[in-house]
């Protein structure tokens, strides 16, 4: 009867590059690959995205166990999961970035006039009440008020409780309240 090896035995083995390493970092990736594939999915909302995330993870998690980076073998599955945590935040860093770089060459072209709430200057003063914002509230608010998504889904996407959504999002709109007064008063 053979005996499943633990997280750690495979840390440990991987770290000391023993023979058998090979066998030892193939039993990781059936091990943690379906798990990051559902944190993918998730998170990131698609079989495509999830996959790629799971060779980003593995990559990174082979290669830090290789390099004898992981201070606790015992860890190792909490590992894994802020090395998911770290590539999904880039790759959402990376998507804000492709978006912002899009709206900025938007941005210049004429836009057709929509119906305003808000009057020119009012708009205006709004993004840059939002560019002062901290990221994770403004993102919170673009997502409930441009994307119309309820607490729950910006929650799932963020790995946020929907409470916590809610209170991000009226701390939010508070701080934007005060900002449009202020700046509307200069």
């Amino acid at each position: 009867m053979d005996i499943e090896p633990t997280d750690a035995d495979l840390a440990r083995w991987i770290a000391a590059r023993e023979p058998g390493a090979e066998r030892a970092e193939a039993a990781l990736v059936r091990r943690f690959a379906p798990r990051i594939e559902l944190y993918g999915i998730r998170h990131l909302g698609s079989r495509a995205e999830a996959a790629d995330l799971v060779q980003q993870v593995l990559l990174r998690v082979l290669e830090a166990l290789r390099a004898g980076r992981l201070k606790s073998a015992e860890r190792l599955a909490s590992f894994v999961l802020g090395t998911c945590r770290l590539v999904t935040w880039g790759s959402w860093r990376e998507e804000q970035r492709r978006r912002q770089l899009a709206h900025a060459v938007v941005a210049e072209e004429p836009v057709a006039e929509e119906p305003a709430l808000l009057g020119e200057g009012d708009v205006v003063r709004l993004f840059g009440c939002m560019s002062s914002l901290p990221e994770r509230e403004a993102r919170v608010v673009r997502m409930s008020f441009w994307e119309d998504r309820p607490a729950d889904e910006i929650g799932a996407r963020l790995g946020l409780s929907a409470g916590n959504v809610r209170v991000i999002r009226h701390r939010a709109v508070a701080r934007l309240a005060t900002c449009m007064n202020v700046a509307g008063a200069a």
